[in-house]
């Protein structure tokens, strides 16, 4: 049987010695996420014959599995999830499963699952280049905004990495950005600035990188992330005041340039199913759309 305990950030190095043997490039399978976002997804895991599980419920509050994450067989570890569901009373489901992933359990356990796409949950992944010198026609508009940035403001950046002192500022603006967005109606935003202020509480120990915009010594933008793969940085956070023309892509933009040497793509993670966030990150032109799929066992119904 396995042993599910809640995460804590006591457990970044174990788990992360799991995740390490990955590199599907997955927001999911990232010690930040999944320790920040616990308490909307009351996420656990479980290390054991060197296989890392990772249990939570969905938004319905049904129980759901990652794919395990080992060096052995793939049916070794669905089995052993497929075990540890039988005391629920929800449909067994593996969530945020790439195609890579599908491909992988479908030749290990042919004909046992049904993959329905999750479109709201698939990561874009945009070419560090890419996002770095916006070069091309269908990007024309982001290079438009900064230029209109830099020509309007008295501006400077600043990385976070290493200066504990920023990262404090960060949590005042965080707090301002709150009050003008925090009556949206997505409950989403709550959880989200839960786990923002867990990142920014908790920066060091989590190992995150960053940088910030300041507009006359005023911090108008931020962003934190980290490295996700040996060729992925991923993009937690970004923060902006809208006030600013251009804050958004300025930021976006600059953290790229300095932060992520050394990597190919940048994963902005997924769009939650909002439409303007979509658009967003759509507007971009990611050059891979990640797509994820919920598995359940056929004829198991709904």
């Amino acid at each position: 049987m396995l042993t599910f305990q809640p995460i804590t950030l006591q457990d970044r190095d174990m788990i992360n010695t799991c995740l390490a043997r990955q590199n599907y490039r997955s927001s999911d399978l990232c010690f930040t996420n999944l320790f920040c976002w616990r308490s909307k997804f009351d996420t656990q895991f479980a290390v054991d014959d060197g296989w890392l599980f990772i249990r939570f419920r969905d938004n319905n509050g049904r129980n759901s599995y990652l794919k395990p994450i080992g060096e052995g067989n793939i049916k070794e570890g669905v089995e052993r999830i497929l075990d540890d569901h039988k005391p629920f009373d929800t449909v067994f489901q593996m969530r945020g499963l790439t195609r890579e992933m599908t491909g992988e359990i479908e030749k290990a356990m042919p004909g046992l699952f049904d993959y329905q796409l999750n479109r709201s949950v698939s990561d874009y992944l945009y070419t560090t280049e890419k996002l770095t010198r916006l070069k091309g026609k269908k990007l024309q508009s982001k290079r438009n905004h900064i230029n209109r940035f830099v020509r309007e403001n008295n501006w400077e950046y600043k990385s976070l990495t290493g200066n504990p002192a920023l990262v404090k500022e960060c949590k005042a603006m965080l707090d301002a950005w709150m009050e003008i967005n925090g009556e949206e109606k997505d409950p989403t935003l709550l959880y989200d600035d839960r786990a923002t202020t867990l990142m920014l509480d908790h920066f060091e120990s989590l190992r995150l990188r960053g940088s910030l915009i300041c507009v006359d010594r005023r911090i108008v933008a931020f962003t934190i992330g980290e490295p996700l793969t040996e060729d992925t940085m991923i993009v937690h956070v970004e923060k902006a005041f809208t006030t600013i023309h251009g804050a958004y892509t300025i930021i976006n933009q600059q953290f790229v340039e300095h932060e992520t040497a050394g990597f190919t793509y940048i994963n902005r993670e997924e769009d939650m199913g909002i439409e303007n966030l979509r658009k967003a990150k759509l507007s971009y032109q990611p050059d891979i759309l990640l797509e994820k799929f919920n598995a359940r066992l056929r004829h198991s119904g709904s």
